[in-house]
Order: C-alpha cells, then sequence, then structure tokens
C-alpha cells in the first residue's frame, strides 16, 4: 500500500507534496522583482510554510526578456519541497528554459537509509545523495555552513563555497537597508545572496549569468505592480 502511494505521489502534480496547514503553521514569503542588469524581467515568489520540524517550500518564476519590443527568452520555473529541519526530504521541480523542459524528482531513500535519490529529464538520469542535503534555500540561515546544495532544477549535487563579503545596503521594499552579504561559489556560478543586518530577513540576490549579465532579486516596494498582483 505505501509503495502504491509512493508511486502515485511521484506521478502526480506537485500539490501532491503539499503540507497540510495547521493551525501553529508559520508562513513567510517573498515575492522578489528578477531584473536583468537592471530591467525588470519576471517575478520569482517563494513561500516558506513551517509546522515543527516539517517544511513546505514552494517556489514559482516567470520571466520573459525583450529586445527592441521583441521576446528573445522566457524562463518558467515552479518547485515544491519537502524538508525536515535542515534536510530536503522530497521534491518535484519543472523548468521551461526557453523552450527546453526538464523535469527533476527527489524522494527519500528506503527506510532506514539517511539520503535522496534523484531523478532527472530528459535522459531519466537518477543518481543517489546520501546523508542530510539543502537545496539553494537561501531563506535559511543554514545555508552558509554548507559544502554542497542540490540544484533543484537540474538534480544535481554541487560543491560549493561560502563567505561573508563586507557589509553594504540595499533597497528593499522601498527603503534603503543594512545588509550582510554572503557570496556562494559554483563552478559555473557566483551568486550574492544579501540578509537585512536586523533580523536577518533574506532580501536579495545578484547573480551572474550566461553572457556576463547580472540577474538581481529586489523585494519592491508595497504599492509596486510585482505586490499589486497579490
Amino acid at each position: 500500500m505505501e509503495r502504491s502511494a509512493n508511486r502515485w505521489c511521484a506521478a502526480a502534480a506537485l500539490a501532491c507534496l503539499a503540507l497540510p496547514v495547521a493551525a501553529s503553521a508559520q508562513v513567510r514569503e517573498w515575492r522578489f522583482e528578477a531584473q536583468l542588469d537592471g530591467r525588470p524581467i519576471g517575478e520569482h515568489r517563494f513561500v516558506v510554510t513551517e509546522a515543527g520540524e516539517q517544511r513546505q517550500v514552494q517556489s514559482d518564476a516567470s520571466f520573459t526578456v525583450r529586445m527592441l519590443g521583441l521576446v528573445v527568452y522566457r524562463y518558467q520555473h515552479t518547485a515544491n519541497e519537502r524538508w525536515r529541519g535542515d534536510c530536503l526530504t522530497e521534491m518535484e521541480s519543472r523548468t521551461n528554459d526557453d523552450g527546453k523542459p526538464q523535469t527533476v524528482r527527489a524522494q527519500a531513500l528506503a527506510e532506514g537509509a539517511r539520503g535522496l535519490r534523484v531523478t532527472a529529464t530528459p535522459g531519466d538520469a537518477v543518481r543517489d545523495v546520501p546523508g542530510c542535503t539543502m537545496g539553494f534555500a537561501y531563506w535559511s540561515p543554514a545555508l552558509r555552513r554548507q559544502t554542497q546544495l542540490i540544484n533543484v532544477q537540474t538534480g544535481k549535487l554541487e560543491p560549493v563555497q561560502i563567505e561573508r563579503l563586507a557589509d553594504g545596503s540595499l533597497d528593499a521594499r522601498g527603503a534603503t537597508v543594512p545588509a550582510e552579504r554572503w557570496r556562494i561559489r559554483t563552478q559555473d556560478q557566483t551568486i550574492d545572496v544579501w540578509y537585512a543586518a536586523h533580523g536577518g530577513e533574506w532580501i536579495g540576490l545578484d547573480a551572474q549569468v550566461r553572457g556576463g549579465r547580472q540577474l538581481s532579486y529586489r523585494l519592491p516596494a508595497v504599492n509596486s505592480s510585482v505586490n499589486a498582483a497579490r
């Protein structure tokens, strides 16, 4: 019965991973305006629901890049993750990277074994990831202590180097706030993640992307078009 339920869950929509929201659950939401070289291109929304040791993370991104009024690039990504504490226990993501679809699923290994079995399509590549592993959970302070992270878009386990840089300030929700900056280095990319100096909330991101361009996430003012869509 349990095996049948697991097979059904793996084949179902992302809602199959939904965590029941108890009255005591805490919900946090970020709705970032995505910018490419300072120009708005879309939105990336994150919702983290926590109930005790259980945590559910939902994220949805939609980007459209235009040049001279013509669409030259589209990107859509959705992911639904389950965590126990700081360990990723189940995940499904779907990505359309400018017409190239990709799906990644991860489920816990057999009972008694700690880790994940990750399947990525196209190609149906399967890999086992042992132990407690995190994704690129920018919202979590525990991220800063990691040496490897699962990329939920590709399903690959990526070695990372994470270091704190000089503090600075960042525009968030219409105000300039003091901020801590942490840098994540992967084999292919450098990502700067910003946290409010007071309270530690994740408030922004700057990443190098293809062609030497910069992708940035910023929390817009409350009355902006991004937040007005709530």
